[in-house]
């Protein structure tokens, strides 16, 4: 078979090496072909392809990004958008499709694996929100990242007697910021999945002053107090209708530093969580997704997504995958609590 690639969504840590397994493997145990798709969705909606076969993957296990761009275009929000993948397919000789993102990349695939395209799905998201899989590649680079953040944030915290706000990636599940912030020894952790109440926030941060300790507070940018709504930059939708998130963090520090008497600064990590090498858990997941991927692909096993559970790697159909976010369990965030303000 001829068989196209693409990478969308936010790019992550890991997605080259999925790339390189499907495509070493496919190549050299099955014998098979491959055109890169660029920047997404957008690669096969306007035939922008680029040539992938084992010279072309070799060296980028540990790179971050991908090689092949990515975007957020969304082809069922474009004029004749399934018709123009389809007659594109067709003209480049492409037998079938290896999708590799998130929420939104996956939940077009699964349209067009409905609509009659040869689709096989491969996890991807920073965010750890995907159902149907235990972890998705990208997420634990992104916690070590955030981690790591944390841990050279406490020192300045204690040297200056101030609250840090740390601000990182979660729009509608916290799984990066309870993952980080318990790994981190954050006093305080702020999740989509729950409103807080910073009158609560503020209590913790000088309980934990009481005992001579500068308070780190983590919130991820979806999570919202009791009294409003998401804080925004602005209400500019992307194509798939999501709004630009940030700004928790700063509107949080100023909040506690009104209600504490002390100063706070924020510390928004942004896409720095996103760039950079692979750590060894997803530089091997990604690989064990790929390589699963292409076998999936050659058996033609079409509308399936490759996931990890238990320590397994299995097909589960795409419909099924993208159903639902996978978001914190309120009992995850009670372990979490523990720990809150002391």
């Amino acid at each position: 078979m001829r068989i196209g690639v693409l990478t969308g969504g936010g790019d992550c840590p890991g997605l080259n090496a999925v790339i390189r397994a499907v495509v070493r493997k496919g190549v050299t145990n099955y014998g098979h072909e491959f055109v890169g798709f660029r920047d997404g969705w957008k690669g096969p909606l306007e035939g922008l392809s680029r040539p992938l076969g084992i010279a072309e993957v070799r060296g980028i296990l540990p790179r971050g990004g991908t090689i092949l761009g990515s975007s957020r275009t969304n082809p069922f929000k474009i004029e004749n958008g399934v018709e123009r993948i389809k007659e594109n397919l067709a003209t480049q000789g492409v037998d079938a499709l290896i999708a590799i993102g998130g929420e939104d990349t996956l939940g077009v695939a699964t349209k067009l694996h409905e609509l009659g395209v040869n689709v096989v799905g491969v996890p991807k998201t920073i965010d750890n929100d995907l159902g149907a899989t235990d972890y998705t590649f990208g997420f634990d680079t992104a916690v070590n990242i955030a981690m790591e953040a944390i841990d050279r944030l406490h020192t300045t915290a204690e040297s200056h007697h101030r609250t840090l706000v740390v601000e990182v990636m979660g729009r509608h599940a916290g799984w990066i910021a309870l993952h980080a912030g318990l790994a981190g020894g954050a006093n305080v952790i702020l999740l989509p999945e729950r409103q807080f109440d910073v009158h609560q926030v503020a209590g913790y941060v000088e309980k934990r002053f009481q005992h001579q300790y500068a308070p780190i507070v983590v919130v991820a940018e979806g999570a919202h107090p009791l009294e409003g709504q998401m804080v925004l930059h602005n209400q500019e939708l992307d194509a798939f209708g999501h709004v630009r998130l940030g700004g928790i963090g700063q509107w949080l520090a100023e909040q506690l530093e009104a209600k504490t008497g002390k100063e706070a600064r924020t510390v928004v990590l942004g896409h720095i969580q996103r760039g950079g090498t692979p750590t060894a858990f997803d530089r091997v997941l990604a690989t064990r997704l790929g390589l699963q991927a292409i076998d999936a692909a050659h058996e033609g096993d079409w509308g399936k997504m490759v996931a990890m559970q238990s320590t397994d790697i299995v097909r589960v159909p795409l419909a099924e995958a993208t159903r639902e976010l996978k978001t914190v369990p309120l009992e995850r965030y009670a372990e979490a609590e523990v720990f809150f303000g002391s």
